[in-house]
């Protein structure tokens, strides 16, 4: 049986590892740099890709979990700016919902981080994270579910009730408030 090669299609490989990574790091240049590290790690060691294990973007995630890991132990000042870049329709109220989710994304341990990383970064499902965690669908499903629980309080906040409904609560939205870069 002839070996499947694991970065036939970069380009989508690229994206996702990216988005991922930007996720934990932050996007820019830091977020790049990592990216590279994953694909040159990949690169290197493609014969150890094992296709009957799973497909390639959990075993690239792995790495980038690994070059993430790395990343952060290394002191750096710009790794905890939040990011700056914002729409031209609407700067102020981009710029704060960005350092909104920053701040509380910062706030959840390493797992959590990882999860919305995960989910929201590399736009992966539960079955597809389990793969890249180790772990069984259900567990990613709960931690998810628990993880997104203690997002919401910190982000809705800052939000206003919706006119005409005094004292009303606003909907969970935190899954929609997680990824501002997504449209």
């Amino acid at each position: 049986m002839a070996r499947r090669d694991p970065l036939a299609n970069s380009h989508d490989l690229i994206r996702r590892v990216y988005s991922y990574v930007a996720y934990r790091i932050g996007d820019g240049p830091d977020a790049e740099d990592v990216t590279s590290d994953v694909f040159e790690r990949a690169l290197r060691y493609r014969e150890s890709y094992d296709p009957s294990r799973g497909e390639p973007l959990p075993w690239l995630l792995g790495i980038a979990r690994r070059c993430v890991e790395s990343a952060l132990s290394r002191p750096t000042a710009e790794r905890m700016a939040p990011p700056d870049a914002a729409s031209p329709e609407d700067v102020e109220a981009e710029a704060v919902e960005r350092l909104t989710v920053a701040t509380a994304l910062a706030r959840l341990d390493d797992r959590g981080q990882d999860l919305v990383a995960l989910r929201y970064g590399a736009d992966l499902t539960a079955r597809q994270i389990g793969e890249v965690l180790g772990i069984k669908t259900n567990a990613v499903e709960v931690a998810l579910h628990r993880t997104l629980a203690r997002l919401r309080p910190e982000l809705e906040a800052d939000q206003p009730a919706p006119k005409g409904r005094e004292g009303a609560t606003r909907p969970p939205s935190a899954e929609a408030s997680v990824s501002p870069g997504r449209k």
